[in-house]
């Protein structure tokens, strides 16, 4: 079988979004409408081709899932962090160059300028310049 070129990586690079969530031990597990805290974590890794790139994000989030132990808080209940799998796994098709280097792009069309307008935010609004406490 043929993989297309945009499924390819020409120089190993990947990126994957991986999904956790935290479930208190005593929660209905039957009950998928409960809530959660979750993450996504985005890390990008070396790989040959993309089933090997499959393979080392799973590992990847089935560590994050060893690497955290179980966990109470001061009410006393007991839980841990689940690793649900990938929301995304993308080549990235240049080598990365400590200058800056593009890993991922959007391709929007009929989008109005406003909005595209909006999309931009001040140096200050930017998430790395948020300083504040976030609650936890």
């Amino acid at each position: 079988m043929n993989v297309p070129l945009r499924n390819t990586s020409p120089y190993g690079w990947w990126v994957a979004t991986l999904v956790e969530r935290f479930e208190y031990d005593h929660e209905d597990k039957n009950n998928p409408r409960r809530r959660c805290r979750a993450w996504t974590n985005t890390v990008i890794f070396k790989a040959e081709d993309r089933e090997e790139a499959y393979s080392k994000a799973i590992e990847y989030g089935e560590l994050i899932k060893t690497d955290k132990s179980d966990w109470s808080d001061d009410k006393g209940r007991k839980g841990k962090w689940i690793f649900e799998g990938l929301s995304s796994l993308l080549p990235i098709y240049d080598e990365l160059d400590p200058e800056g280097t593009e890993i991922l792009f959007e391709d929007d069309l009929n989008v109005t300028v406003g909005r595209v307008k909006g999309w931009v935010r001040d140096k200050k609004d930017l998430e790395v310049f948020d300083d504040s406490e976030q609650s936890t």
